[in-house]
């Protein structure tokens, strides 16, 4: 490109801009140019609604479709005729459609819907958008669409220990209520409670699906403990839920009846799922505590058939696909047990955890969802049947629940959490019965545990005299012990100060685990108490001195901040019995370490002793103020039968008896012959390295 072509492309592009910026409209004609614009697309939207351009409309059929739904009801005197679901209030009058359709605050005539006009097409569009959508539920629910419209009714079933609610909507229990028991805020304690709680079956064919809980069902037959929630079907079909509530029970009977029903579900259909969904609420004051004893709990079918569970911290999903006896939603102190008649087909279960600082957190523990499925024959009068158990987690109830399946251990006691097998058989074959029995004869719960701690200790007390003796024993011998260090201070002569050592012990016929061994004997029992008294309903709401709640902490001091690493054990408060038994616990401690040859101690050891009381303290805080009240008596007890010991066994006396008994010949046990063994071995394959050691020295020089 040469340069007068160059110098002709600048003119033109200088011409072009100079042009531009000549013929530009200023600020106000650009302002009038937008107003023009903006009028000519008010006018254009004017005309566009006018025209109906823009306006969704019910076709022909589907306003015949309509009228035909709705005149099918009022042909059913038993049924509400018209729709009334999601909004949509349409009715048949005079074979004209009349009603209303709600849009939020909005309420829409439904001669608007017809109408092909319109001065608002958003709104317009969406009440036929609803309509439409209540119309394709009835399409979709055949024969039982005319029971998605009515009014609910509640039928109340009550006896001595349970007030139920069974609603016509969905003919399900709404609410379950436990006369004998009040949650923390003084409200009585709903196992069931509307808006919390819901199940429903699904029934099929081989084209529809028919949710229960969309259905308003007829009561029938009600009497003050039983009632029929029914759908009358048409044409001989009838599907109906049966409610009876056992006498003195805790338990419910949910019995499946049904007439002709062939003619809607075919004979191939040999299922019926069962969808059960619940916030579980929260009922106990000790929050924390009350959710780690949430969850899922399950058994599998059969006599060894285990009970399992979700996990009980955290968020869990279970894909089940064996077969099931009962399912449960459970807490700390009450449950919620669905228990076939048959079996359960599997189940997929998931339990999740409230998210802190949600609104719901405060009020609930967790919500689950349970997915399961059950035999059906539409052919049958009674294709499934089930027990409700809506009640206490308590061991004497629940065991007297497997009369109810004669067939099959139902194994419901398992909902309490004993701990493990040696724990749970201490706990049900010794403490829950010695419980009860002082139960009979005393009204205080705090004595009761008083007492059960004296007889605890007594059958003990042997241990603990044997544990003590033991102790005086090595307390005796100390001098001795330390005469043998002295003698052997070396670290090359360790197994000759050893060896000495343990034949000392032999002699004197004492042992240094002799005072160990009767303390893991009592270990199981320890362990035992520890699991019972947080599961143990008996105690819940018992009031004994300063505490209100012998199943909860008994707070003395509460604050709202947090302590770093320790508030999700801690909590937010000090509990006064657990300080008691965290104060004896150091003063037995020191006691105990007076009382022991601290010599030999390993660095550190005395401060780690100290420690561990301190501890329980961050631990126990939390737990039921039952349990610290024991471990305080427990701990009390102890240290008076240490004195007793030191007053009636006098060290002269077992120093004068372990003499004796070292001039009789003592034969060697299998586990001393097999020790010192080791030890000769161990000593020769020393001498063999030192000797190796000096060999390589001597190489070197």
């Amino acid at each position: 490109m040469d340069k007068n072509t160059i110098i002709g492309l600048l003119l033109m592009c200088a011409v072009i801009f100079g042009f531009t910026w000549l013929t530009s409209p200023s600020e106000a004609e650009r302002a009038e140019m937008q107003r023009q614009q903006d009028s000519i697309a008010r006018v254009q939207k004017q005309a566009q609604a006018k025209s109906g351009s823009t306006i969704d409309m019910l076709s022909a059929d589907e306003v015949a479709h309509l009228k035909n739904v709705l005149a099918q009801m009022k042909a059913d005197s038993t049924q509400q005729t018209g729709i009334d679901r999601e909004g949509v209030k349409v009715s048949l009058v005079d074979n004209n459609l009349a009603g209303t359709i709600t849009l939020g605050d909005t309420t829409v005539a439904f001669d608007e819907v017809l109408s092909s006009t319109s001065n608002n097409p958003d709104l317009h569009n969406q009440a036929v958008a609803a309509v439409k959508k209540a119309m394709e539920s009835y399409l979709k629910n055949g024969s039982f669409a005319n029971f998605l419209s009515g009014t609910e009714q509640i039928i109340k079933l009550q006896n001595d220990s349970l007030l139920v609610e069974v609603s016509s909507k969905g003919g399900v229990i709404s609410r379950a209520t436990l006369k004998a028991y009040k949650a923390f805020n003084a409200s009585m304690v709903e196992v069931f409670t509307p808006g919390d709680n819901e199940y429903s079956f699904t029934l099929s064919n081989n084209t529809q699906r028919f949710e229960t809980k969309d259905f308003y069902f007829t009561p029938e037959e009600v009497t003050d403990t039983s009632v029929v929630m029914s759908l009358d079907l048409g044409d001989g079909a009838k599907w109906s839920l049966r409610y009876s509530l056992e006498p003195k029970s805790y338990m419910v009977r949910m019995a499946m009846e049904q007439t002709g029903m062939q003619s809607i579900i075919p004979i191939n259909i040999n299922s019926v799922d069962l969808n059960w969904h619940q916030k579980m609420a929260r009922h106990e004051d000790g929050k924390m505590f009350e959710e780690r004893n949430s969850a899922i709990y399950y058994k599998y079918s059969g006599e060894k058939g285990d009970v399992e569970y979700t996990k009980e911290s955290g968020n869990d999903e279970k894909d089940i696909k064996d077969k099931l006896k009962w399912i449960s939603t459970k807490n700390q102190f009450f449950s919620a047990v669905l228990i076939a008649d048959s079996l359960f087909s599997g189940a997929q279960l998931t339990s999740k955890e409230t998210q802190k600082g949600t609104e719901e957190y405060q009020n609930y523990l967790k919500d689950m969802t349970i997915r399961t499925s059950i035999p059906y024959a539409s052919d049958k009068a009674n294709p499934a049947s089930f027990y409700f158990y809506l009640g206490p987690n308590r061991y004497s109830t629940l065991s007297n629940m497997d009369k109810f399946s004669p067939n099959e251990d139902l194994k419901l006691t398992k909902l309490i959490p004993l701990g493990w097998k040696l724990f749970r058989v201490i706990n049900t074959g010794v403490i829950i019965p010695v419980f009860n029995w002082l139960g009979k004869f005393f009204s205080s719960y705090g004595i009761i545990i008083l007492l059960l701690t004296i007889i605890i200790k007594v059958v003990l007390s042997p241990l603990t005299f044997k544990s003590y003796m033991s102790q005086a024993k090595m307390r005796v011998l100390a001098p001795d012990v330390a005469a043998i260090n002295e003698q052997y201070p070396k670290q090359e002569d360790a197994m000759k100060r050893q060896q000495k050592t343990m034949e000392l012990y032999r002699l004197a016929g004492a042992s240094p685990f002799g005072g160990c061994l009767p303390m893991l004997l009592q270990m199981p029992i320890l362990i035992a108490m520890f699991t019972f008294f947080p599961s143990c309903i008996e105690l819940r709401g018992q009031s004994f001195l300063w505490a209100h709640d012998l199943s909860a902490p008994d707070k003395i001091v509460e604050w709202t901040g947090q302590i770093p690493f320790i508030t999700n054990y801690f909590g937010n408060h000090i509990s006064l019995f657990c300080l008691l038994m965290t104060v004896t616990n150091i003063l037995y401690t020191y006691l105990t370490m007076q009382s022991q040859n601290q010599q030999n101690s390993m660095p550190g050891m005395k401060w780690m002793m100290y420690l561990m009381p301190l501890m329980f303290l961050v631990f126990f805080n939390n737990y039921a103020s039952g349990l610290s009240y024991y471990y305080f008596i427990s701990l009390l007890i102890t240290i008076a039968q240490t004195y007793l010991c030191r007053l009636f066994v006098s060290e002269d006396k077992v120093r004068a008896k372990m003499a004796e008994n070292s001039k009789k010949p003592k034969k060697k046990s299998g586990f001393m012959a097999r020790l010192e063994e080791a030890q000769r071995q161990q000593q020769a394959m020393m001498r063999e390295q030192e000797k190796r050691k000096g060999g390589k020295s001597k190489s070197r020089r």
